[in-house]
């Protein structure tokens, strides 16, 4: 395991359209293990592979209700996802990105969403996702079709460098 270096805007690996995943192995376990040191050592709470360099449709979360830490944060491995059914209800809320150090802005996302997908074993998986956590799995599923949250915001702010930036994604 090791941690791999973030990409960052302008490389054109974050505005390709990633492949799909199609051999669950030894490899592919690395990258994962890779991805999910890299998340918790950047710290965010979302890691798309594109934002490691890597063209492939592949993304981890691990979030955790903040407000109760006694709860351990859950983590997310899904290979090939696709949001198959969105609510109607859009929020309003800030993000930010690894990949975009220093901005945030505001984006309008579905409250919440319904995901079928592959986990690291190539096990089809099923996820219903709401509120904040919803945000995070649109956030990165972007990313695999090369879409970065500034173009999906409404306003786009830089941080100055004595502010907090809480949460990436």
């Amino acid at each position: 395991m090791a941690i791999r270096e973030i990409v960052f805007t302008p490389d054109p690996v974050l505005r390709r359209k990633a492949r799909k995943v199609t051999s669950f192995d030894k490899d592919l376990q690395t990258l994962i293990d890779d991805m999910i040191d890299t998340l918790r050592d950047a710290p965010g709470v979302g890691l798309a592979a594109p934002q490691v360099g890597v063209s492939q449709r592949l993304l981890v979360v691990e979030y955790g209700d903040d407000e109760d830490e006694s709860v351990p944060k859950k983590l997310y491995v899904l290979a090939n996802p696709e949001i198959i059914q969105a609510s109607e209800e859009m929020v309003n809320g800030v993000e930010a990105c690894l990949s975009i150090p220093r901005v945030m802005g505001e984006v309008d996302r579905h409250l919440s969403i319904t995901i079928r997908a592959q986990n690291r074993q190539g096990r089809p998986v099923k996820i219903k996702a709401k509120g904040w956590i919803a945000r995070i799995f649109q956030h990165e599923i972007d990313h695999l079709d090369g879409i970065l949250y500034t173009d999906r915001a409404s306003k786009v702010w830089r941080v100055k460098e004595d502010e907090a930036i809480t949460d990436e994604v």
